[in-house]
């Protein structure tokens, strides 16, 4: 692997999802360690599964061309990305602020670890870090 990317998403509509996990799919598939780092609204989304859904009528526009293009939706690129190593994170507190319980999150496979700010601020040394 040449690097790590860690990439932190605390949006989880159409928009930031797919700008998120074509960037991450994209740097796994070059060999770049991924991090994607879920905080908040992508949080939310990601645990009720909801994570890189439409909530505009713009995006649900977005979605129809995606669909004619044969682009695959967020989750299945988010999905595609794991399956090559990236890994899905995010901080215990932000988990618990967010009304969630971190075994749960671990437990269901939703993510794959839930760690310490100090452990993901550890994460970014020497990482490129993408913020969306």
């Amino acid at each position: 692997m040449s690097g790590r990317v860690v990439f932190f998403i605390s949006h989880g509509s159409y928009e930031a999802a797919w700008q998120a996990t074509s960037l991450g799919i994209t740097a796994t598939a070059m060999g770049e360690e991924v991090v994607f780092v879920f905080a908040f609204d992508a949080l939310r989304a990601l645990a009720k599964g909801a994570f890189g859904k439409a909530l505009t009528d713009r995006e649900r526009i977005e979605v129809t061309r995606a669909e004619g293009l044969g682009a695959p939706q967020p989750v299945r690129m988010l999905q595609d990305a794991r399956a090559m190593g990236a890994r899905l994170v995010a901080c215990d507190t932000t988990v618990k602020l967010c009304g969630l319980v971190p075994a749960e999150l671990e437990a269901k496979k939703i993510l794959d670890e839930v760690l310490g700010l100090p452990q993901i601020w550890k994460l970014t040394e020497g990482a490129r870090t993408v913020s969306l």
